[in-house]
């Protein structure tokens, strides 16, 4: 006996694969991620030296997990930590809803010498989530991992606590 078998044209191909496509997306919710802003960009109203020494006491002080602390250079880096996003990340939506949970942050500052006796600061940041949640409900995923951005939170309290700092 032959076995009948039947070749659908491209056509007929192609608009199974859509119609495959389309049925996919409805099922799923639009993951909606927000803008990243540009580095945070400050300047302390004191030397290279007094600015130096006030980083480092206020990354102490907020006892934050540093990787790198390269003076001569003016980087200090931080390990990954954990945040509540919405503190210091945030994540973007799952369709209307807020992701909340906690994200893994990181953030690395360029310290250099500026003009008229003050000091350059600038904060890049690295956020993923780590544990989320849609809105707030339900328990805490791990099965993806959504980039997230800065609030700039963090990097004005750094600054604000470097100001403080530098006036002693």
């Amino acid at each position: 006996m032959v076995a009948m078998t039947r070749r659908f044209s491209p056509r007929h191909s192609a608009l199974f694969a859509l119609a495959v496509c389309a049925g996919l997306a409805a099922c799923s919710r639009p993951i909606i991620s927000p803008i990243a802003p540009p580095p945070y960009r400050d300047e302390a109203p004191a030397g290279y030296e007094a600015t130096w020494r006030a980083i480092v006491r206020t990354l102490a002080g907020e006892n934050i997990p540093l990787r790198v602390v390269a003076k001569d250079s003016g980087v200090i880096s931080s390990d990954d930590f954990i945040s509540p996003i919405g503190v210091y990340a945030d994540c973007g939506r799952m369709g209307e809803a807020q992701l909340e949970g906690e994200a893994l942050v990181a953030f690395t500052l360029f310290v250099q010498p500026g003009r008229d006796g003050a000091t350059l600061i600038q904060v890049n940041s690295k956020m993923t989530t780590h544990a989320y949640r849609r809105g707030g409900s339900g328990s805490l995923k791990t099965d993806r991992v959504f980039q997230c951005v800065s609030t700039g939170r963090w990097e004005a309290n750094l600054l604000d606590s470097i100001r403080r700092l530098v006036k002693e």
